[in-house]
């Protein structure tokens, strides 16, 4: 789940980080906040800030520093920042800058265990620059010790007040915790001219399998946009992602999937989607065939299938009478193993006259390779 910068400050303050005065106001304006917005910083310069979960809102023409805030939203609300269209704006006082610095807690990949981040250069240039950072990165498992935090930042050139930035980054390891996060991160936490420590933006990544513990803060998750086949897929129970690849893919559970994606992009292809189907198979095999399909970009489809609970033969069969169904005209390639193979792979050859393969990696290459012989003739005119 991810989060607006409101929501990830509303977080922030809630632990102890200073946030600058803020109000968020609805892009379907004229409304009570935006009244109350203009009666609270007018005259005084402000930040307008789209409120998409997007980095790069300030190269992108979502961050605008101004003192006639009411111009700003016109422009800002309703267009789009990448995926995402401009629905709430946020309205915050600007404060003076002395220092900008990046503060970050996330998981760590290769421990599991959180990690928190700091480097003395922070702000929107960061995000876009080549340059490695001067960072601190330290494991923590426990609520983090100030005066050693305080002596690794000052080595690492955290400007003062040392302590009280080591004092944020032991909320900031709060808040995550609090929060099940997968990152929580601010770019830029600000010095002041006047010794203040502010956080200037917020980033909020939330584990979804810890929606039923916060699910007050799940609420606010932002919704991703999705295409019209994700809707369509969505209709009929389909968890499917629309990709921008040609290799079509359907396969049984979520890890079964990702390993062929995984193995299509190895073997120089590029998928098409993701869509986890297993024992409803048989059941929801016309939808998942017809949402996969309906993506003119694919070229060939890949079919893997892995009985375990679900029987292969039961699951083949669903997508069998799929085939017959829809009559697709793309080659397509079977590797099915487990329990009930040897039946699924014989409808495959009587009801398809299709030879499934041995071995997965063979019939995923097999895949690749029909894929990109098509898109060659598509560019040459040659008829497939």
């Amino acid at each position: 789940m991810d989060f607006t910068e409101q929501v990830a400050k509303q977080l922030l303050s809630r632990h102890g980080i200073n946030t600058p005065t803020g109000i968020a106001v609805s892009a379907d304006w004229p409304n009570l906040d935006l009244t109350r917005a203009m009666a609270v910083f007018a005259g005084k310069p402000v930040a307008v800030k789209a409120q998409v979960p997007a980095g790069g809102r300030g190269k992108a023409g979502g961050v605008v520093l101004t003192a006639d805030p009411m111009s700003a939203i016109a422009r800002m609300a309703g267009t789009k920042l990448g995926d995402h269209t401009v629905k709430q704006i946020l309205v915050e006082e600007q404060v003076n800058i002395a220092h900008e610095l990046y503060m970050a807690v996330a998981v760590d990949g290769s421990t599991g265990g959180p990690l928190l981040m700091f480097s003395p250069e922070g702000g929107v240039d960061i995000e876009s620059s080549d340059t490695p950072l001067a960072t601190v990165a330290m494991a923590v498992d426990a609520e983090p010790d100030q005066s050693q935090l305080a002596t690794a930042l000052a080595q690492a050139g955290c400007p003062e007040p040392v302590d009280e930035v080591a004092a944020t980054a032991a909320r900031l390891f709060a808040a995550f915790t609090a929060a099940d996060a997968e990152l929580l991160e601010i770019n830029p936490l600000a010095v002041t001219t006047d010794g203040a420590v502010v956080a200037l933006d917020g980033k909020l990544t939330v584990d979804d399998s810890a929606a039923g513990r916060q699910e007050q803060l799940a609420t606010h998750a932002s919704v991703p946009p999705v295409t019209g086949l994700e809707a369509k897929a969505a209709e009929h129970g389909l968890r499917f992602i629309e990709l921008d690849g040609s290799v079509g893919v359907l396969a049984n559970g979520a890890g079964l999937t990702m390993t062929t994606m995984d193995a299509i992009t190895h073997y120089g292809g590029r998928p098409a989607n993701f869509l986890e189907i297993g024992g409803d198979a048989y059941t929801l095999a016309v939808p998942a065939l017809e949402v996969v399909l309906a993506n003119p970009k694919v070229r060939s489809l890949i079919v893997n299938f892995c009985g375990a609970f679900a029987r292969c033969d039961v699951m083949t069969g669903g997508v069998i009478e799929a085939w017959k169904t829809l009559q697709p005209d793309i080659p397509v390639f079977f590797s099915i193993h487990g329990t009930g193979m040897d039946e699924a792979r014989d409808m495959v050859r009587r009801e398809l006259g299709a030879e499934p393969f041995e071995y997965m990696d063979d019939a995923i290459k097999a895949a690749v390779r029909a894929a990109a012989d098509s898109d060659d003739d598509s560019v040459t005119g040659t008829d497939s």
